[in-house]
């Protein structure tokens, strides 16, 4: 297993200080590995994530080698080349593990904006001590926007967050965690050839969710009571302005439909499976609130806003790939991990095999199946 830095070298390097896991504890698993601490309901920080994997690697016996960065991958008669910092490496077989979120997903006009502006990712953003004292606009309302939005208001800063489509969850309902009716529903595992629009529900973004110990949902209708202002997805930049786009009405309504669409699935399920009475009373959230007169544009050379944090998603980094496994669109060509190429297969990717894919506990099944597939290539191809 070749790693590019430390063991959980992602969760060392590029996460935020605050930051926790979505899951809750006692849904961190992986084989034979599980959370036995004080806390199951709780939330893992950016440490006990550490410190989770890295026992892991130690009670499997993982063959990890650090500091290995794979600068490229080379097909060769019979199998592969690997080469990487740590020497080349002839296999008959990869699993490219590399994840989805290697780099951030920036638009093409953010080379537009002006120089006094500072620009963040969530790959650079530790806490609000770096950010300049002036207006922050995020971008992006998914799982991180609403975080980072929410820890920047709480420094005292003015939040204006830019809003395109999102996924709206309560963090809990009918008095369990909202994660526990996707796990225990079976809707986490609804595999990939049961999924009508695959494609779209491989892009998804996440859900606006926090792990807190006060079990808080965190909404745009959170976000708008604790002062943050909203305007539409960002279009483009002209002459320094940056143009929003007019359909947050839309936006919301959506995300409010598929949320309620999605409740309601979990209370068919509950009555069916007779478990309506272990668990408090059908619910349904207030519709997102939308604002009274959202602004179409701002003016990014006034000085208004300071800071832009960019929370519009990642994408995987596949510069060191030399095989011809891409699409048009450069999104690697697989079937469920079992990438268009004899020997080559990926895992932890979204909705891989399953709509828990790329979660800590989804992972183990999608595994199997995949690892099942290459013993049998193995079988069927024989060392020359």
């Amino acid at each position: 297993m070749l790693e590019r830095g430390e063991v959980a070298n992602s969760w060392r390097t590029e996460r935020w200080d605050s930051l926790r896991l979505l899951t809750p504890n006692w849904q961190s698993r992986l084989p034979g590995h599980f959370y036995e601490g004080p806390d199951p309901d709780g939330y893992m920080h950016m440490g006990e994530v550490v410190d989770f994997i890295e026992k892991f690697a130690k009670v499997t016996g993982a063959p990890v080698l650090t500091e290995a960065n794979v600068t490229s991958l080379q097909s060769r008669p019979g199998g592969y080349r690997v080469v990487s910092d740590r020497g080349d490496f002839g296999c008959r077989a990869v699993i490219i593990a590399s994840g989805a979120c290697n780099q951030p997903a920036l638009p093409a006009f953010a080379n537009a904006v002006p120089a006094s502006v500072d620009q963040l990712t969530p790959f650079n953003y530790r806490n609000p001590d770096q950010v300049d004292e002036g207006g922050v606009l995020v971008v992006g309302a998914s799982a991180s926007g609403v975080q980072l939005a929410a820890e920047l208001l709480r420094s005292g800063r003015p939040v204006t967050v830019s809003v395109g489509e999102h996924v709206r969850l309560p963090r809990t309902y009918r008095g369990r965690d909202v994660l526990w009716w996707m796990d225990a529903s079976g809707i986490w595992d609804q595999r990939y050839d049961e999924i009508e629009d695959l494609t779209r529900a491989r892009r998804l973004p996440s859900p606006q969710l926090v792990g807190t110990s006060e079990r808080d949902t965190l909404d745009l209708n959170a976000l708008t009571a604790m002062g943050a202002e909203l305007v539409g997805r960002w279009a483009d930049i002209r002459d320094g302005r940056a143009l929003f786009s007019g359909g947050l009405r839309n936006m919301f309504t959506l995300a409010d439909l598929k949320m309620g669409r999605l409740l309601d699935t979990f209370d068919t399920w509950a009555e069916a499976d007779g478990r309506a009475a272990e668990v408090g009373a059908a619910e349904r959230m207030a519709p997102t609130r939308v604002p009274e007169a959202a602004r179409w544009q701002l003016d990014m050379r006034s000085g208004e806003i300071r800071t832009i944090v960019w929370a519009t998603g990642f994408r995987p980094d596949y510069r060191w790939l030399d095989v011809p496994v891409f699409d048009r669109k450069g999104q690697l060509r697989h079937d469920g991990g079992v990438v268009d190429m004899p020997g080559l297969y990926a895992l932890g990717l979204p909705v891989l095999r399953r709509r828990k894919s790329t979660f800590i506990h989804g992972i183990e099944d999608d595994a199997r199946e995949v690892v099942d597939h290459l013993a049998q290539y193995l079988a069927a191809n024989p060392r020359a």
